[in-house]
């Protein structure tokens, strides 16, 4: 496999031939910045920790640079905060075990533009060799323009595929917008419960973002034990993490559809929930 950018690095953990540990590839992630993946598919890493059977391929668009920095990193680079990320990503891809993680190293700027086809080609160069169960990227609705740029590369490469290489689901998950606004019957909700230790370890690795300003890891473990609580209000708590996710699947069997259309459809949706209950407590006698 090429790729377009020279710096762009394959690292398996495991040692393993390239052709061999992305083939073996059951669940992907595709996420713009490193410690997005952490993030957004610990779901699809602790399905497949420890698992012979099954195996996480991290994808990772951007190169990382100008990311927040105070405290021992404020006087950094962003050719140093990139080769910092680099290093933290790889383990994380370590310590989570999985079969490989794809570094292409491409600038945030030329994700963010639609003419600029390098990603969707790498993407394709990669799901040539994958073909995994499951993809997980970013939501549409997210408030951060690199990840919504890299849901929409991941849509434009997965629909390039032939119908019968496609994966069988495919999840836009949260980083910077949470999904519990969306109704119920709308969003898949992922149970990441238990391993609390791995995800911790996972988030942790990323100093140069929590020293650096930023307290990924407080603020994403904190954010699932929330949603596993206020998922259901009547009841008692079937999990003690949860992550949401728009079902992007239906973008890969209607090729036509328009995802503008598709992540407003879910927004009309929430609209008509929140308006019809008001105006039936409203009137109510």
């Amino acid at each position: 496999m090429r790729f377009h950018q020279a710096t762009a690095e394959l690292f398996i953990p495991d040692g393993m031939t390239a052709p061999a540990a992305v083939a073996r590839t059951t669940h992907l992630a595709i996420g713009a910045h490193p410690d997005d993946l952490e993030i957004m598919a610990y779901h699809g890493i602790q399905a497949c920790f420890q698992r012979a059977d099954q195996w996480f391929l991290g994808v990772v668009v951007t190169d990382g640079g100008g990311s927040p920095r105070v405290g021992a990193y404020q006087n950094h680079t962003d050719d140093q905060m990139k080769a910092l990320r680099r290093e933290e990503q790889k383990q994380a891809a370590r310590i989570g075990e999985y079969g490989a993680c794809l570094l292409l190293d491409h600038p945030s700027a030329a994700v963010k533009q639609a003419a600029d086809g390098r990603v969707v080609q790498d993407l394709v160069t990669l799901l040539e060799v994958a073909r995994p169960d499951v993809v997980y990227t970013h939501n549409l609705a997210d408030k951060h323009d690199t990840h919504v740029a890299v849901a929409l590369r991941t849509i434009t490469a997965l629909r390039s595929l032939p119908p019968n290489r496609r994966p069988s689901r495919l999840l836009g998950c949260e980083v910077w917008r949470d999904l519990d606004w969306m109704n119920d019957e709308d969003k898949v909700a992922l149970d990441v419960s238990g391993r609390e230790d791995l995800q911790a370890a996972l988030l942790g690795v990323f100093a140069s973002q929590i020293s650096g300003g930023k307290r990924y890891d407080l603020a994403t473990l904190g954010r699932r034990r929330a949603q596993a609580t206020y998922h259901a209000s009547h009841g008692a708590d079937q999990a003690t993490g949860l992550t949401f996710a728009m079902d992007l699947t239906p973008l890969l069997s209607d090729a036509s559809a328009d995802p503008v259309d598709f992540a407003l459809n879910l927004i009309t949706r929430f609209r008509s929930d929140v308006s019809g209950r008001l105006a039936n407590l409203q009137t109510r006698s």
